[in-house]
């Protein structure tokens, strides 16, 4: 028979502190039940001798310490999961918000996941088509992947994030693929868009969407990534799906669990960030990846904004620790009107070496892309100059870099929020871009890819 606790030792925020209480383990799950009358559920988030303190998702507010019942259930949070998912909108614990009737299954999966064995992990090897050029062409996307986005306050890592959600696909494959969406922390009419962007393009019956509004109960935010991460190894490791997970705002979830850590008085560390921030988010981005002898991959795109468009902020800081590469949007290019304004040059992808070339993407684009990359920051260099000395003044060379600069934006980086490119699209551009220049600057091309795809 489970026992009953009838009185609460005190309440700080979304905290409750329970004294007297024996045979309960870290993450457990407890049933609050409000004058007989209303039900909330909160998670053991610390055990202290006899003492436990919980998070209460739905929030304190009305709760006593006289006038609460609680039960524990002997179980962490669980999510219901079946292939039924796809196309469904959920909260951050896996709760319907679409109006339509929960999951009917017998399998119920621990949101905290399972650990994936060092040992048993494959190589991240095939790519990954986003349909935009930046990312495509220079910061290749491999599957079983964690690649971030960062971004800044005011810019358009929204539309990216559903512009990659509709266009994302598996390259000359005719396996399963599906993405899961996490949105923490998100404002209602953010969460319009999204939702209205799915089903404009057709992209909805195979995404699978987890929630966490602005004024969701932050305990919940804190769940919203695991839940989403659960649902994506179901979907890969258990129906041999090809799995994106695009999450979006890490930076609202770091600072819920600020927040938490605040009300649990603990020490804080950089920027009052728990010590433990780093090992924290390594539990969400190392979910994603490939195990051996299953069909499944999980890739995975947090994004996330820097406070004052700072880079060594904590959170990028620590992800860029974790992750294998970024993708960095640029104020500087969003006030050009340039879609997407990703910053290529402080921008890169570790693992797209071996996921790209002849028999994934095509053969020159390890070339191309390296010329794209040495000719840009040659651009960078001149223009600095030319704020010395004026344009008229550089060099007939120097001003075909400027040149190439202003078209490289134009053509290469942006393009429509509609719009979407094959890599060998994409790769035809930049050699057009290429033709401004004499051969002699395009030092990083050999001579067999000029005259195959040069047509000069």
């Amino acid at each position: 028979m489970q026992r009953q606790y009838l009185k609460l030792e005190k309440i700080e925020g979304p905290l409750i502190v329970l004294k007297g209480v024996d045979d309960v383990s870290y993450d457990e799950m407890m049933d609050i039940e409000i004058e007989g009358k209303e039900k909330r559920r909160a998670k053991v988030v610390r055990i202290q001798g006899d003492k436990v303190i919980a998070q209460v998702f739905e929030g304190t507010t009305g709760i006593s310490t006289q006038n609460a019942a609680v039960t524990f259930t002997g179980t962490p949070l669980e999510v219901s999961l079946s292939k039924e998912i796809l196309g469904r909108t959920f909260n951050g614990v896996g709760e319907p918000i679409d109006g339509a009737d929960p999951i009917i299954t017998d399998k119920k999966y621990n949101v905290n996941g399972r650990p994936m064995n060092p040992v048993s992990r494959q190589y991240p090897r095939d790519y990954l088509e986003t349909g935009i050029s930046a990312i495509d062409t220079l910061t290749t996307l491999i599957r079983g992947q964690k690649l971030p986005i960062f971004s800044s306050n005011g810019l358009t890592h929204n539309q990216l994030a559903a512009q990659i959600v509709r266009q994302a696909k598996l390259k000359n494959s005719d396996e399963k693929f599906a993405i899961v969406f996490a949105g923490m922390g998100i404002k209602h009419d953010d969460y319009d868009f999204f939702k209205s962007a799915f089903e404009e393009s057709g992209a909805s019956s195979r995404v699978v969407s987890y929630i966490n509004l602005a004024d969701a109960p932050i305990v919940e935010r804190i769940s919203t990534p695991r839940t989403a991460l659960t649902a994506a190894e179901y979907l890969a490791f258990e129906e041999g799906m090809h799995i994106l997970v695009v999450m979006t705002d890490i930076t609202s979830y770091a600072e819920a669990l600020r927040e938490i850590s605040s009300a649990r008085e603990e020490v804080p560390s950089r920027k009052g960030y728990p010590g433990y921030l780093y090992s924290d988010l390594s539990t969400l981005y190392e979910r994603a990846g490939m195990i051996k002898d299953k069909k499944g991959s999980i890739t995975l795109i947090p994004i996330l904004t820097m406070p004052n468009d700072d880079i060594t902020h904590p959170i990028p800081d620590l992800t860029g620790f974790i992750t294998e590469g970024q993708i960095v949007l640029s104020r500087d290019l969003f006030q050009k009107n340039i879609y997407p304004a990703i910053n290529i040059l402080p921008s890169l992808s570790r693992l797209m070496k071996d996921g790209i070339g002849e028999g994934y993407t095509r053969d020159d684009h390890d070339q191309v892309q390296s010329q794209l990359f040495a000719l840009y920051s040659r651009v960078i260099d001149v223009r600095s100059l030319s704020q010395i000395i004026g344009e008229d003044d550089l060099t007939p060379i120097d001003r075909i870099y400027m040149q190439f600069g202003r078209e490289f934006e134009q053509k290469f980086l942006s393009q429509r929020f509609d719009e979407s490119r094959t890599i060998e699209q994409s790769l035809d551009i930049a050699w057009d871009l290429f033709k401004m220049f004499p051969k002699v600057e395009l030092d990083r091309l050999e001579s067999k890819y000029i005259d195959k795809y040069g047509r000069w």
